[in-house]
């Protein structure tokens, strides 16, 4: 496992970097990034560049092809969509899937990048942050001439839902971010996961890639929703039986060789980084997220069984709350 973590691009002398998310100054990107690959679930192939950007910009995107004003900045109050995916709008422009580049930023300590893409939806790339992070981490980072403005709330702020769903948002002297999740599996069990000072996301928390039940995989093939899977971007839960003729289809589909679900429950497609990759990798969008509050969270939050719609719903509602002011 630690092999798979230094291969993330965070060399050990680098880790004390993270703290420059505590730093009173705001910080941007050293020079341009580009990434390309399809969309998760529109599948169609996007190139995408990550940039600086001046102080006070927060994280915008602009589509590209539409032109250089088609421009959302990563706000919750842009939120239109989080079916599967969270999904901002602002006129004609839209972008979905944004939560791991999103998380990746906040991640890595950056206040303010200009994101152009030349599509709808952010390449999935390896289903974690990780690719950004190889790409940017070791570049280090602008420091900027102004202070951070961190996101402070007086009163907690709770979102729940008929699933039994969670988010909560209390305040705090220092950040921190803690989930439990429970999909009533056999093979996940229960699993959390935290993020705060001493836990250095780089390496435990961006690395960390989605997943999904081999049967909704099945569904979602089936009904044209997810266009740009692959076995090399998702973790494979099998949870109930599944015949050999089944995963023999889903090879085919993926043109791989053959699969074979392994005693622990997986699909063979992919080595688990962390027992609780999942768990980990809900926190990574549940950062993501709860960046459309508009900066860093100084808070504490604590979420339980929680997914795109609670996670905007509670950005949307510490907007409203600072709007009060």
């Amino acid at each position: 496992m630690q092999a798979n973590v230094r291969q993330s691009g965070c060399a050990s002398v680098r880790i004390n970097d993270v703290k420059r998310y505590k730093m009173q100054l705001q910080q941007t990107l050293r020079k341009n990034y580009s990434f390309e690959g399809k969309g998760l679930h529109t599948g169609k192939v996007a190139r995408m560049t990550v940039g600086p950007a001046p102080v006070d910009t927060g994280i915008r995107f602009v589509r590209s092809d539409i032109g250089s004003d088609a421009v959302v900045d990563a706000l919750a109050e842009n939120v239109t969509s989080t079916a599967r995916s969270t999904t901002i709008s602002k006129g004609e422009a839209s972008v979905s899937t944004i939560e791991h580049i999103l998380s990746a930023l906040t991640g890595m300590g950056v206040d303010n990048a200009l994101i152009e893409i030349d599509n709808v939806e952010v390449p999935i790339l390896d289903g974690s942050a990780k690719p950004y992070i190889d790409a940017i981490w070791n570049d280090g980072f602008e420091q900027q001439d102004a202070p951070r403005r961190y996101i402070e709330i007086k009163e907690p702020v709770e979102m729940t839902n008929e699933k039994g769903s969670v988010v909560r948002i209390e305040p705090a002297e220092e950040f921190s971010y803690s989930i439990k999740i429970d999909f009533n599996s056999r093979v996940l069990g229960l699993q959390d996961a935290k993020w705060d000072d001493s836990v250095v996301y780089a390496e435990e928390i961006g690395i960390c890639r989605t997943f999904v039940f081999f049967h909704e995989l099945q569904f979602l093939f089936a009904n044209n929703l997810v266009k740009g899977g692959d076995v090399d971007n998702a973790i494979v839960i099998v949870e109930h039986p599944v015949t050999e003729e089944q995963v023999n289809q889903m090879s085919e589909l993926f043109n791989v060789p053959a699969l074979k679900v392994r005693e622990d429950g997986y699909l063979s497609n992919l080595h688990l980084r962390f027992p609780n990759e999942c768990a980990r990798h809900k926190l990574l969008d549940l950062i993501g997220d709860l960046r459309l509050c508009g900066g860093f969270l100084k808070a504490k939050v604590t979420a339980e069984k929680a997914g795109h719609g609670i996670n905007t719903n509670a950005a949307k509602a510490v907007r409203m709350s600072l709007q009060k002011k």
